[in-house]
């Protein structure tokens, strides 16, 4: 496969899309390059009016082994605040977005996990988090991430023990959102991206914003009375109505 071969791909299609790695040899650690093809495709994906779903799935036995370190040896090399501060991208996307965890998630992996709003996994995951046994700071989205997806302490544990851990663990503190056999994980996937796909775009996008900020403490009250008093004067809002009332599935166009 060329350089240019396993860089991440996007696919999009209706009103999903999805974004894949594609580097299995190297448990698809992501080099600088994947960096700026992740950000592009990421470009393009909000761009986008018609995206409400962006999946995030990968190749072969590793969803993601974090941050390519070897890169860190090369003068031109970005820091590691770079990979960070892609994934703080990841998590301000507009769409919904989902991880499909097929394999081991490591270092910058987590947090490429932990940035996503669904995370389903399987037996085969696990992970691990091992910056401080290497020697290496982690960057700040990504410990804020820790602590207000899993809590202080279990960021203590993962951080300062570089413990690895169990899928079924991973389910117990809220690393995964849910638990899937092996060959379920893609239907599970399809089925969580279709349920979003028909949610009204105006309070899907606003209400997935503001949590990811109240979950931070910034709970902005003006923008949530904006965001309210938009969907309310939306052409949705009354289609969705009229849908109820007549029983049938709401065409939202996000007007």
């Amino acid at each position: 496969m060329s350089a240019v071969d396993d860089i991440p791909r996007l696919v999009m299609e209706g009103h999903i899309a999805t974004m894949r790695l594609c580097k299995p040899s190297y448990a698809n650690r992501l080099a600088p390059r994947d960096l700026e093809a992740i950000r592009r495709h990421l470009d393009v994906v909000n761009a986008n009016d018609d995206i409400r779903v962006l999946r995030i799935q990968a190749e072969g036995k590793y969803f993601c082994s974090g941050y390519d370190i070897s890169s860190l040896a090369s003068d031109d090399a970005p820091s590691s605040l770079y990979f960070g501060e892609t994934m703080d991208l990841i998590e301000a996307a507009r769409p919904v977005t989902i991880a499909a965890i097929q394999g081991g998630a490591y270092g910058g992996g987590t947090d490429l996990c932990l940035a996503c709003d669904f995370r389903i996994g399987t037996p085969q995951a696990d992970m691990f988090m091992p910056a401080t046994r290497l020697g290496l700071h982690f960057y700040a989205g990504g410990m804020s991430r820790y602590v207000t997806r899993l809590g202080l302490d279990q960021a203590k544990r993962l951080f300062l023990s570089a413990e690895k851990i169990q899928a079924d663990e991973m389910l117990r503190i809220g690393f995964l959102t849910e638990l899937v056999p092996d060959d379920r994980l893609l239907d599970r996937v399809d089925a969580l991206s279709a349920q979003i796909a028909v949610m009204a775009p105006i309070p899907l996008f606003g209400v997935k914003a503001h949590l990811n900020r109240i979950a931070r403490g910034l709970v902005d009250t003006a923008g949530i009375e904006q965001s309210v008093l938009r969907s309310e004067r939306s052409q949705d809002l009354a289609e969705g109505a009229k849908a109820w009332k007549e029983r049938r599935a709401p065409n939202f166009t996000g007007c």
